[in-house]
């Protein structure tokens, strides 16, 4: 709907009230408030949810005038170019009549999915609800539905709980600061200020029209003109309206390192991984890994790269393995339907669910490091026991399914999805409990064994080869780490250590490609499984005899929109040269720009070489031909790694990088086994003498 005038006049006068210059102070983090646990205990025991993108970008499911356009649904008025004018005619074409909220939430309860979240407004800015303070929203489409109030309604009907997501960046509105380069508006008299009070009227409306709103998921905060004073200001409004809601960590400046905050406290209540599980989980922090089914948040019909259900269902176990939960998203076409795709896949999560959904809901981190055939998760149980859930990915052939490290007594053990509880035989061999099994699993994707254990869980961990890459040169020195008060026995023959083999003392020497295992023992009586590691020899890349070399870099730089380092080769030259490191500089503009690096690489000494590389964007590094580090890709500033082995001398470098928007950077440092990491500049890079 329109801006009515008072509306307006409030809007002008609540700017002035807003810091012109906002500095960067450390939000308070409401993981340490007394609160915050009561506030996110519905949402621990949740662990699953459905996340919608569904917009005007759905209209045009990928295509602009009948031609494909590159990277993600959601983003193609920002990746194609689409001008304001052009983009706000889709309004006429947003008719979506097949959309049924109560089929919606149905789809997602039957999925086996606690909570739903759905974008309310996107970078675009068109708002999927009924707006007073924007006349670029639903109500101006020939649907002319609020969709927002029947998704509500119909999750509360379903016993679901509704999360609105809601972009801080907007390409439409006309004070949203820094403006897209493609965007034909002028800045000339744009005020920011004036923006964030939109924006907090608009999160106003979400947070009093609609009952009770149970997560605020914010995104597009990378922007330099939004900072953690306009944050801190925005959170205080979010928490005055709804004390209960969640907020999740983009509403500040933390969304990379996404789940260890460093620096000031994470704001927000929940950390926000995307598209990736992390490694490990965090004690303490709450973290929730967003992920697409497809390669696409928003709709696009050509895009048929789906996961399979068993990778969806192993992701899900393995997030929640680590204290995590998964947001699982879909992007329904333009008439307002989820693909067929999705609904299959999310069915048949449900039905596992249905099976075993007591294994994941509510349940808390593993405590194990490393299971070799699966993933655990764990709940306590009334009185002084613990029950294990032990979830199989890799069947064992044999019937005896292994628990390494276990110290305690297991009374009881059966098949979570035998109704009948059939207990199954359970006996102690050395360090580990092992488990009589059937032969055939019941589930292949992933079957469930319920281990009960008296009191908490006793575990002793296998001991650890501290950093060590696993190919060497000519010989290598492999450090152990092993738990105080045990000692650490070894083989390099590939079998389990036993009390005869000899106790580590000294680091490792080998000079041939070796199997060494690795056991804690605590006299002679083994107290852990076995850490297995094969560290093969290998012969380096001869180097490369070049005899005019100089001090430096020659680069390419190109200008224009992609979303690969491999489609820099199509884009024009724009200027050539050399630089004394892969320097930014050439540069003209602050996106949509791309940079090829070419040279030598000047290598000391014989030996492996570990390559970092952390750019934002996409980046790829080839030493000899051979790709070495792969950081493809839009992304954030985040680190990437690869090895080699390299002959002393000279060795052909090449670096392609790209910049998609917002912040840009590219940095790589080599080191070797046991030394000082170096950054990859005028000291180690050089380039012939001869002109291109």
């Amino acid at each position: 709907m329109r801006l009515p005038t008072l509306l307006l006049l409030l809007l002008t006068v609540g700017c002035s009230m807003l810091p012109s210059n906002p500095t960067d102070p450390a939000l308070t983090s409401p993981s340490a408030s007394e609160d915050h646990s009561d506030r996110i205990a519905w949402w621990r025991e949740a662990r699953f949810g459905l996340f919608i993108h569904w917009g005007l970008y759905s209209v045009l499911a990928g295509e602009v005038e009948g031609e494909p356009v590159g990277g993600v649904g959601e983003w193609i008025q920002h990746i194609g170019r689409i001008p304001k004018r052009e983009y706000s005619k889709l309004l006429d074409r947003f008719d979506p009549v097949a959309f049924d909220a109560d089929e919606w939430a149905r789809i997602a309860k039957d999925a086996g999915m606690r909570y739903l979240v759905i974008t309310t407004k996107h970078h675009d800015g068109f708002a999927l609800f009924d707006s007073a303070v924007s006349d670029f929203d639903v109500m101006a489409t020939p649907f002319h539905r609020d969709i927002m109030a029947e998704l509500a309604a119909a999750c509360r009907r379903h016993g679901l709980r509704i999360g609105w997501y809601h972009s801080i960046l907007d390409w439409h509105h006309p004070d949203h600061l820094p403006r897209e380069d493609w965007h034909e508006m002028s800045t000339e008299g744009a005020s920011y200020p004036r923006y964030v009070a939109f924006l907090k009227s608009q999160v106003t409306e979400l947070l009093t029209h609609y009952g009770p709103i149970d997560i605020l998921w914010f995104d597009g905060e990378w922007q330099p003109t939004w900072t953690n004073a306009y944050a801190a200001e925005l959170e205080s409004l979010v928490r005055s309206l709804q004390p209960g809601i969640l907020i999740n960590n983009r509403i500040g400046k933390a969304r990379y390192p996404e789940v260890t905050p460093t620096g000031p406290p994470v704001p927000g209540d929940f950390g926000t991984p995307e598209q990736h599980i992390p490694a490990t989980g965090t004690p303490g922090v709450d973290w929730e890994t967003c992920m697409t089914m497809n390669d696409t948040w928003g709709y696009k019909a050509a895009d048929d790269h789906w996961k399979s259900t068993e990778t969806l269902i192993r992701g899900l176990i393995d997030i929640a393995s680590k204290g995590g939960n998964f947001l699982l998203n879909v992007g329904p076409t333009g008439r307002g339907e989820i693909p067929l795709p999705s609904r299959g896949r999310l069915a048949e999560i449900g039905s596992w669910l249905e099976r075993n959904g007591e294994s994941i809901y509510g349940t808390d981190a593993s405590p194990f490091e490393f299971l070799p055939w699966g993933r655990a998760t764990r709940r306590a149980l009334g009185g002084d026991g613990t029950r294990l859930y032990l979830h199989v990915f890799d069947w064992p052939a044999d019937g005896e399914l292994t628990v390494p490290g276990l110290a305690n007594r297991a009374p009881r053990a059966y098949l979570l999805a035998d109704g009948d509880r059939t207990p199954l035989d359970v006996t102690r061999v050395e360090d580990a409990l092992r488990v009589r099994v059937p032969v055939t699993p019941p589930d292949a994707i992933a079957t469930v064994v319920v281990l009960d254990i008296d009191g908490a869980p006793e575990i002793t961990a296998p001991p650890r080869f501290a950093e060590a890459l696993p190919e060497f040169v000519a010989h290598a020195s492999v450090e152990t780490l092993g738990l105080a008060g045990f000692d650490v026995r070894m083989t390099t023959d590939g079998r389990s250590p036993t009390a005869s083999d000899p106790i580590v003392r000294d680091p490792i020497r080998i000079d041939a490609t070796t199997t060494i295992a690795l056991r804690h023992f605590e006299g002679d009586r083994p107290v852990s499984g076995v850490r297995r590691q094969t560290f093969t020899r290998v012969e380096p890349h001869p180097a490369t005899r070049v005899a005019d070399l100089h001090p430096g870099v020659r680069y390419r730089y190109v200008e224009g929109s992609c979303n690969s380092v491999h489609e820099l080769a199509a884009l024009p030259t724009v200027s050539e040269g050399v630089l004394p490191c892969l320097e930014l500089t050439p540069a003209r503009i602050d996106e949509h720009y791309g940079l090829e690096y070419r040279g030598f690489l000047r290598v000391p000494v014989d030996g492996m070489v570990l390559f970092r590389m952390r750019s934002d964007d996409g980046s790829l590094l080839r030493i000899d031909g051979e790709v070495i580090v792969d950081h493809d890709g839009i992304h954030a500033a985040t680190e990437k790694t690869g090895t080699i082995a390299l002959a002393a001398g000279d060795h052909p470098i090449e670096v392609l990088f790209f910049e998609k928007g917002g912040d840009e950077s590219i940095e790589i440092t080599m080191e070797r086994p046991g030394e000082t990491a170096i950054p990859v500049d005028e000291d180690v890079l050089f380039y012939d003498g001869e002109s291109r």
